[in-house]
């Protein structure tokens, strides 16, 4: 018994009619016939009746149809199991905590589009992984750093704070001031050991890890916070941002990637991404 004998019965049952199954199977009136002639032989069972507009199934044939359909379509499975299909093209990619969710929909959507069959993996950046997108600090001697983003960080706080009011803030208006601490930030190290070196008192309020956390933290009032000039945080009509003069308080994100590696085509797809995703955000905030 053959499945491609099995495959034109279910046609036939289905159509209701040998034409019909011929048309869904293009092949032959024939090659139905003849498929449906060898079932009947071997099974000893006349499967169908014929009449003027087509075949009536007989009681031999509907015992046969669920048998058949399962082994037809077990079958399809087995073919589109092991079809070949595009082969994915993996990506281990290291992301650091404060990167930003918007920015961080950005880049990814522009790899997805970039890069054909993609497979992402996120990952930490301190795990295995193919690149990362890191602080520039953070970049190894044996890799490569492509800067993507430029954070300048500011003081916020609530719109409400008379110290809201003050175009630029000092150090000395930052004594004393309940502040949302963040670690690891490296701008807020410098800010903290700057203050330290003038004499002026680091008053933490809360100890956080995110950004996130700190900006809703802002907005409840808990206390200020050092944070980035993020577009979403730019958007929040709860709290301000304001420089604070005489400290420089910025970072460079971008991509680091193993330095051996610089020239094959996975990372030449994500380095040219990167510098598209750089170019287009430099526009924006032109």
């Amino acid at each position: 018994m053959e499945l491609r004998s099995l495959k034109y019965f279910q046609a036939v049952y289905e159509q209701g009619s040998v034409s019909g199954a011929a048309r869904l199977c293009f092949v032959s009136q024939p090659s139905i016939t003849a498929a449906i002639q060898q079932l009947e032989t071997t099974l000893d069972q006349r499967l169908f009746v014929r009449h003027a507009r087509g075949v009536l199934p007989t009681s031999a044939a509907d015992k046969l149809y669920p048998i058949a359909k399962e082994m037809n379509d077990s079958a399809k499975s087995i073919i589109k199991l092991f079809s070949d299909g595009p082969t994915p093209v993996p990506l281990r990619l290291g992301l650091m905590r404060s990167l930003g969710a918007r920015r961080m929909s950005f880049l990814l959507k522009k790899l997805s589009k970039k890069i054909e069959h993609l497979e992402l993996t996120l990952v930490d950046p301190e795990e295995p992984c193919d690149a990362r997108i890191v602080l520039e600090q953070s970049a190894n001697p044996n890799e490569k750093f492509q800067a993507i983003w430029q954070d300048e960080y500011r003081l916020a706080m609530p719109t409400d704070w008379p110290l809201a009011k003050k175009a630029e803030i000092t150090l000395a208006d930052l004594d004393g001031l309940p502040f949302i601490s963040r670690s690891p930030c490296d701008a807020l190290d410098k800010l903290t050991a700057l203050m330290a070196s003038q004499d002026i008192s680091f008053q933490p309020r809360a100890n956080i890890r995110t950004v996130e956390y700190a900006l809703e933290l802002v907005k409840a009032g808990i206390g200020a916070a050092l944070l980035p000039c993020w577009q979403e945080i730019l958007d929040s009509e709860e709290l301000v941002l304001r420089p604070i003069k005489g400290a420089s308080l910025s970072k460079s994100i971008g991509l680091a990637y193993k330095s051996l590696k610089q020239n094959s085509p996975l990372i030449s797809d994500i380095r040219v991404t990167c510098q598209a995703v750089s170019t287009e955000d430099t526009e924006a905030l032109a």
